[in-house]
């Protein structure tokens, strides 16, 4: 099935199928009891979800959100379920898939031990631009979310974008050939 940018894919606390992620990219957010909304995952091709329902089923943890055009296929779980409990080589291919993503959070974790803000940001626009190409990463997540991702408040997110798009224009200005506009 195909899902578009802003349609969720599950809520949270509901109780539902496995969805295998083809193409695009999920953001999974909690809404708090106080009504704060967290981004506490991003889902990238080829994964799973929910994560910790693979094994067994329990409530999403959070809301599924497209961040692009995705392509999902629906896991039944009763069939996923007893697969798991014959077939020793989906375990394996369970743990793998869990333990990729473990590697993702390892490097976001990595991503939050930057010592200076912009680093935190570059490497995250790093990671981002793997799965979304030329695409700014603000297009695709707020400035609050890109700020819950990397611990870091909005109003910190909004300057260093600023500072970015200066330090590009400054840097294209200075390769303008000289000449009487330019000199």
């Amino acid at each position: 099935m195909i899902i578009h940018k802003g349609e969720v894919v599950f809520r949270q606390g509901d109780i539902g199928p496995l969805y295998h992620l083809k193409s695009g990219l999920l953001k999974i957010s909690r809404l708090h009891e106080d009504g704060t909304q967290t981004l506490v995952n991003i889902i990238t091709p080829d994964e799973i979800i929910p994560h910790h329902s693979l094994i067994a089923q329990n409530p999403y943890h959070g809301t599924a959100i497209a961040l692009t055009t995705c392509e999902i296929e629906l896991i039944q779980t009763e069939s996923w379920y007893r697969s798991i409990a014959q077939d020793a080589e989906l375990c394996r291919d369970i743990a793998l898939r869990l333990q990729d993503k473990l590697r993702m959070m390892q490097q976001r974790i990595d991503q939050l031990t930057e010592v200076t803000p912009m680093n935190r940001l570059i490497k995250l626009q790093a990671w981002f631009k793997q799965y979304v190409g030329t695409a700014a990463l603000s297009e695709i997540l707020t400035q609050e979310e890109i700020g819950q991702f990397i611990g870091l408040r909005r109003e910190t997110v909004n300057r260093l974008l600023r500072d970015q798009t200066v330090s590009a224009s400054a840097g294209s200005a200075s390769k303008l050939p000289l000449g009487p506009k330019n000199s």
